[in-house]
């Protein structure tokens, strides 16, 4: 069979559409089922309700897989002349590793350089929640939101600094409570100016 320019075979991928999100009616059984193989009784008072509890607190917990980074900035985009740095300092965030689904929690530390475009500040720590609410790893959560950044501004350069302390390593495994993971992305001139980075880093000692 011959394409036209534009037409697309019926094997062809078709683009995926939004995570979908399952009604707590498909959660709350399960939960009930693992309670009893943890050898509770999801049938006493304590335990009643907690599958449902559950089922609410994971969906709003992973709510980021449903949102976007466009929707959240929507029209917060102002021109401006600006190009000096602007930093976001002790954002805080909470999250779900991945490998364990236990919460990793901590501050998230952002700048960038404008390139005649500012967004609404309070925008930021809306696109950290965006990438913090899912099953995550520090090291991609702290790109993304840099990337995102990048993106979505069209910046002369973004900086994010991310520390955390993980329950993955405070209740279980090598259970080192006063850990904490710090990691960074540099993007654009972050990343090519160590005048720029270095800047950034005392202003975030300061």
């Amino acid at each position: 069979m011959i394409l036209k320019k534009g037409m697309k075979s019926a094997g062809s991928k078709k683009k995926q559409g939004p995570v979908r999100r399952e009604s707590p009616d498909f959660i709350e059984p399960r939960v009930a089922e693992i309670l009893g193989a943890l050898s509770e009784d999801p049938s006493r008072e304590g335990l009643l309700d907690t599958p449902k509890r559950f089922a609410k607190s994971m969906q709003f917990l992973t709510s980021g897989y449903e949102t976007s980074v466009e929707n959240v900035v929507g029209t917060a985009l102002f021109q401006a002349e600006s190009s000096e740095m602007v930093i976001v300092k002790d954002i805080e965030l909470y999250s779900l590793c991945e490998h364990h689904m236990l919460p990793f929690f901590g501050k998230a530390h952002i700048a960038y350089i404008p390139d005649k475009k500012i967004i609404g500040l309070s925008k930021i720590p809306r696109i950290v929640d965006v990438f913090a609410r899912r099953l995550q790893v520090q090291e991609r959560l702290t790109a993304q939101v840099a990337d995102a950044l990048m993106e979505v501004l069209n910046p002369l350069g973004v900086a994010v600094v991310i520390e955390a302390a993980h329950f993955c390593m405070m209740m279980r495994g090598v259970e080192k409570q006063n850990s904490k993971t710090i990691t960074s992305a540099m993007r654009g001139d972050f990343f090519t100016d160590a005048t720029t980075r270095k800047e950034f880093l005392t202003l975030l000692r300061g």
